[in-house]
């Protein structure tokens, strides 16, 4: 059997979700059918009027109707195909790794019963590779004996390999990078046929609708925003888990339940999420209209809470310097402007006076210009810091810092501490500004017209360019290395 890593799971209210997990390390087949019915197939306009009935919403961070989404693809001629996005590549949610892992055939359930209402030619799951999920669901396809109908395919797992183009281009054989251009997957999807696309929690969900039926679906929840959502509650918390709660309950209640100790603020939303402060994360309703009355999003369902033991501005230039390396790097507004956007809040940081306004202004440059959704999220995240912690940006303006350390709350891939990075030796360099010249997404001059660096890895859409600073400049001082 495999060895499944046994992820901490928490609910208020009814287990749908997460049905069976507090006494199974995962449901194989005769556990699933303990805890959820056999489904019997559906018509696509049966599916499609549950969904609409209780505006079942994607899961992913856009809350797309799903309804609008089958029915797209229903009205497509000749084959069709249902791909399920499993490549959760934002660094703070195991809310879907948990779902593949620990109960596979909930989610399968879910994309069956569309790729069946559909005729679909084929069920696609893109997983992260060598992950636990992957090792999970090609075990679950395998038990039911689906091997040729259901394909898993690993991807390589990184920030914007959800985003729909990219996840689409990965399972064709592409790099997995958005494609610069809206390009509908109802369109043109998996093998260029109309596909169905949506996130591993939306299939689950979807499951447990065609389970219930719309009105016990709907028994919890608000009006608005029935049923429950997984929430993946992690940072200065005694007990992190992935929580399934209603739409409708405080998110105090959520904090309480993961002994949250929060100090400074709280990440709703994931890396293109909003920062919010204590005060106006206890009043907050748990829903997407909750979280935008209190300013923010709900997104992916992603919670990080600070404490009081780490410097704000710290944790979010750590994340600013990482979005800028995961860009797709095909656009002006990711090339240039993520990284100008994270050099500007670590100055910010290092305490200089002028350091919100030249955010603000590098904010400006990246938004609504992107050939992707990554520079606005990016820019949005970053600039909520300012207004969350406020007091410290004054701190670090008037003072150079908090006195606090930056322990590392915000979580981040293993591998980006063994990154590569451009370096110099200063005891070499002559100030000729070349390397800025070659590498602009990396290097800027300061007034002196020596070089600043990025405080991040060098993205490998750029390391020849990077082998080429090295190369020319002119007093040797450049080199790749790992930090």
């Amino acid at each position: 059997m495999i060895p499944y890593r046994v992820s901490n799971v928490r609910r208020l209210g009814p287990s749908r979700l997460t049905a069976g997990l507090d006494e199974h390390r995962r449901l194989d087949l005769n556990a699933h059918h303990k805890y959820h019915d056999r489904l019997p197939g559906q018509t696509v306009d049966a599916l499609i009027s549950m969904a609409e009935e209780v505006d079942l919403r994607g899961r992913g961070g856009a809350a797309f109707p799903f309804a609008r989404k089958l029915r797209a693809v229903s009205a497509r001629d000749g084959d069709t195909v249902v791909l399920v996005n499993a490549a959760e590549g934002e660094p703070a949610s195991l809310k879907d790794k948990t779902l593949l892992t620990r109960a596979p055939h909930l989610v399968l359930e879910g994309a069956l019963l569309a790729a069946s209402a559909l005729g679909s030619r084929e069920v696609v799951v893109a997983v992260g590779a060598g992950e636990l999920a992957e090792a999970s669901v090609t075990a679950a396809v395998a038990e039911r004996g689906l091997t040729g109908l259901v394909r898993v395919v690993a991807i390589e797992e990184r920030f914007i390999s959800g985003e729909g183009g990219a996840l689409v281009r990965a399972v064709n054989g592409e790099m997995g990078l958005p494609p610069g251009r809206k390009v509908r997957s109802s369109d043109s999807g998996v093998y260029g046929l109309p596909t169905l696309l949506s996130n591993t929690e939306t299939f689950a969900q979807l499951a447990v609708l065609a389970e219930l039926g719309p009105e016990e679906y709907a028994a919890v929840g608000t009006v608005q925003e029935p049923g429950t959502i997984l929430l993946t509650v992690g940072g200065s918390v005694g007990a992190p888990a992935v929580v399934e709660a209603p739409p409708g309950v405080p998110l105090a209640d959520v904090l309480t339940l993961c002994e949250a100790k929060i100090g400074d603020g709280l990440l709703l939303g994931g890396y293109h999420g909003t920062w919010m402060s204590a005060e106006a994360a206890y009043g907050t309703v748990l829903s997407r209209r909750g979280a935008k009355e209190a300013g923010g999003e709900l997104g992916a369902g992603i919670v990080v809470v600070l404490g009081e033991d780490t410097c704000p501005l710290g944790e979010t230039a750590r994340v600013a310097g990482y979005l800028a390396a995961q860009s797709a790097g095909q656009c002006g507004p990711c090339r240039l402007g993520l990284p100008d956007l994270a050099r500007a809040f670590r100055q910010l940081q290092d305490g200089d006076p002028d350091g919100p306004e030249a955010v603000r202004r590098a904010a400006a440059a990246v938004k609504g210009r992107g050939a992707c959704f990554h520079p606005d999220g990016s820019a949005r995240f970053v600039l909520s810091a300012l207004d969350a912690f406020a007091d410290d940006v004054e701190e670090h303006r008037f003072h150079g810092g908090c006195g606090r350390e930056t322990k590392g709350v915000l979580p981040l891939p293993v591998e980006e501490a063994r990154d590569v990075r451009l370096m110099v030796d200063w005891t070499r360099c002559q100030g000729h500004g070349l390397c800025a010249h070659l590498v602009p997404e990396l290097v800027k001059l300061d007034h002196h017209g020596f070089p600043v660096f990025m405080d991040t890895g060098v993205p490998s859409w750029l390391l020849g360019d990077a082998q080429k600073a090295v190369e020319m400049c002119p007093a040797l001082a450049l080199r790749i290395g790992a930090k």
